[in-house]
């Protein structure tokens, strides 16, 4: 996991029956409070007094806006990183969650002034920022940002933003968005009559409030407590670098194999930008070491191998769903590319827990040389029952094994049946993936059994 492209588990986690079941009974319950928090203001329209009644029309395109502000607000806890709260699903999942959302804020937001326009053609003049009120000019600078908003997010990569230039303007813009809503709202007062009206907006902004204090305030001075220093800095094949990472001045955090934690090497964590890379040290260590393997893939991860030794970082986490725990007869692990950096994690991890499941992992790369890890996991295959199938997209002369990409026909060649016995974990490119799962469910694996992880933050 990386910062310019975080992975997404889109499955559940893995882990124990009664855990399983805890967990899915508190994601009913956080489902059920998002849900009241979205319909309050809804709901508050239609009590108490009433305005001069409107047309159906008008009053659909206001209650579109209302819920589409109330979603806006709520983003600010989507991406406060609560464990209790994203424990069901993982963070990963809360933040693939949190896009598709905003999506769909921004269309309820957006819907508002069009269906207003078309309803009433004269409202159009309301566009005119020189002449129109100045509530109408926050709800265009309202709209405006949250257009700007989903058009960098969209396309980040083809207008070519930083990743901490585009993180930083995505919380201003969203800021600004949800600021200039309220206060459009409140320059309009329309359904704003009953005392009880105005308390329940005025409660929800200071709880968005509070939780962007949270966020910014609060949680990095907890962080800033933790430190941790760099021990070490270790080269490894296919431009990838680990970071050896020990706390300094406390014990430490305990994680999952395959969790991620977010990472500040410059600055404080007040800073802005943090950039999420999964563990690959074995979890099962007792002293607090914490190993990151990030490959070179932009600006941030580029300067990796120049970060000194004695420096000073900070670490989030962990967090993240992708891990192991569920009963089975053996772990299988498919892994494209930087994919193998959470799949270490767990393969350390059960070799240091002496597990006796064997381990299959499909690991394909584009050549020999730039294998990552390579060297140790054949030295784990003396701890652990492993079996490592190297997939090549362009092996060398003379290599006698699987060549080109991870496909269903692999799999069988490799797997021993009963297929839906099996644990499986994959992590790659998007295509690898879809291959991979299509292959699983034609073999009969139920979805439970298999969990991914995909890269795809914004």
């Amino acid at each position: 996991m990386t910062s310019e492209s975080i992975a997404h588990p889109l499955h559940r986690p893995a882990v124990g029956a009664a855990t399983a079941r805890a967990a899915n009974a508190r994601a009913v319950v956080w489902m059920v409070v998002y849900l009241l928090f979205i319909l309050a203001p809804l709901f508050a329209l239609l009590g108490g007094a009433h305005p001069p009644a409107r047309s159906f029309w008008t009053e659909f395109s206001i209650a579109l806006g209302y819920a589409g502000l109330a979603m806006m607000g709520l983003q600010f806890g989507l991406t406060a990183r609560f464990r209790y709260i994203t424990e069901p699903w993982g963070e990963d999942v809360i933040y693939h969650f949190h896009r598709r959302l905003s999506l769909i804020a921004v269309g309820l937001v957006v819907a508002h002034p069009i269906i207003l326009f078309l309803e009433r053609p004269e409202l159009v003049a309301l566009l005119n920022s020189f002449q129109a009120p100045w509530r109408a000019r926050f709800a265009a600078l309202s709209t405006y940002s949250l257009i700007a908003l989903v058009v960098m997010g969209l396309w980040r990569t083809k207008l070519r933003l930083s990743y901490e230039s585009w993180h930083l303007t995505h919380i201003v813009l969203a800021v600004v968005a949800v600021t200039a809503g309220i206060l459009h709202m409140v320059g309009w007062s329309f359904y704003f009559e009953d005392p009880w009206k105005r308390g329940l907006w005025v409660g929800l902004t200071i709880f968005w409030i509070a939780l962007l204090g949270y966020v910014r305030i609060a949680k990095p001075l907890f962080i800033l407590r933790k430190p941790y220093r760099v021990s070490e800095v270790r080269k490894e094949r296919g431009n990838t670098w680990t970071l050896v990472m020990r706390p300094d001045g406390h014990a430490g955090f305990t994680f999952r194999p395959g969790q991620f934690g977010w990472l500040t090497v410059y600055g404080s964590p007040f800073k802005i930008t943090a950039h999420p890379f999964s563990f690959s040290s074995s979890a099962a260590a007792t002293d607090g070491r914490v190993e990151m393997s990030i490959r070179e893939l932009g600006d941030f991860t580029n300067d990796i191998r120049k970060v000194p030794v004695g420096r000073r970082v900070y670490i989030d986490g962990p967090y993240g769903a992708f891990t192991t725990g569920n009963p089975a007869d053996m772990h299988v692990l498919v892994a494209g590319g930087v994919g193998i950096t959470p799949m270490m994690s767990m393969i350390r991890t059960l070799a240091d827990e002496c597990d006796k499941r064997p381990v299959i992992l499909l690991y394909g790369s584009k050549t020999w040389e730039s294998i990552t890890f390579r060297e140790e996991l054949e030295a784990l295959k003396a701890r652990l029952d492993l079996t490592v199938i190297h997939v090549l997209e362009n092996p060398p002369d003379g290599w006698t094994g699987e060549r080109g990409f991870i496909t269903a026909a692999v799999m069988q060649r490799h797997l021993p049946p009963s297929y839906a016995d099996h644990e499986y974990f994959i992590c790659g490119p998007d295509v690898m993936m879809d291959a991979i799962e299509g292959a699983l469910e034609k073999l009969g694996v139920p979805i439970s059994k298999y969990h991914s992880e995909r890269y795809s933050f914004v």
